[in-house]
This record gives C-alpha cells, structure tokens and sequence, in this order.
C-alpha cells in the first residue's frame, strides 16, 4: 500500500462526503504534505496534538459549501519515481490547480520550488 496515495484518497473522498475533518495515520511525510496543502488553501487546519497518539487531523476546505478539492492524481508511484528539474514544473489545470513535490530542500508546492529554483520528485497533482 502506497501511504501518500492513501493520504490524497481519503481526503478527495471525505470532501466529497463533505466531512470537515478527516483522521490519517501519522507520518512526518503526511505532515509535510498537509502543510503544503494548507498553504495552497486545499485545508484549513492541522491538528498536530494528536502526534503523539499517531493520528494526523485534518480539516476541510470549503468554499460556499463546496469543497476546494476537487480532484488528485497520482504522478510517482513506488513503481515508477517521476523526477523534474525546475524547468519542467508545469501548472495544473491552466493555474487552478497544484503539484506537489518532494525535494531536496522538503516537501513544498510546484510554485515554492520555482521561487527556491529545485526540482524533485512529483509526488501528486491537485485542483
């Protein structure tokens, strides 16, 4: 099983569900991730008290009652690392969207790593 994959599929499918909070297991990478995401506006809050019990809290994003996230997909899989340099960063859906990356400087949205010019591994597109 594939943990990130995991993470990007329980919360597509608790927005759409309109949940306000969906609980994940807890893991430094999904963390890293939710940070990403409540940058880019996809969630609204991390509960990060519940590290110590190893559940990663995570509330929704909703706007005028529908929810930010509409899609994800998966780029780099176990099976298959996809890795980019900065030149090949591309936007998602014309600009609506965001593509999440795993560099060397961390975990950090397609638009961070333009700024910081690094390239990584893909690890999801969202809108």
């Amino acid at each position: 099983m594939d943990p990130i994959s995991d993470f990007i599929i329980r919360i597509q499918n608790a927005s759409r569900a309109k949940l306000s909070v969906v609980s994940l297991p807890y893991s430094n990478m999904k963390e890293a991730i939710a940070e990403v995401l409540e940058q880019e506006g996809y969630i609204t809050g991390i509960d990060k008290k519940a590290k110590k019990e190893g559940v990663l809290s995570v509330t929704l994003a909703y706007k005028d009652g529908v929810p930010v996230v509409q899609g994800v997909k998966r780029i780099s899989k176990p099976s298959r690392r996809l890795y980019v340099g900065v030149r090949d960063i591309k936007p998602v859906k014309r600009g609506y969207g965001a593509v999440v990356l795993s560099t060397p400087a961390g975990v950090m949205s397609g638009k961070q790593a333009k700024i910081k010019n690094v390239g990584g591994e893909i690890l999801f597109e969202i809108w």
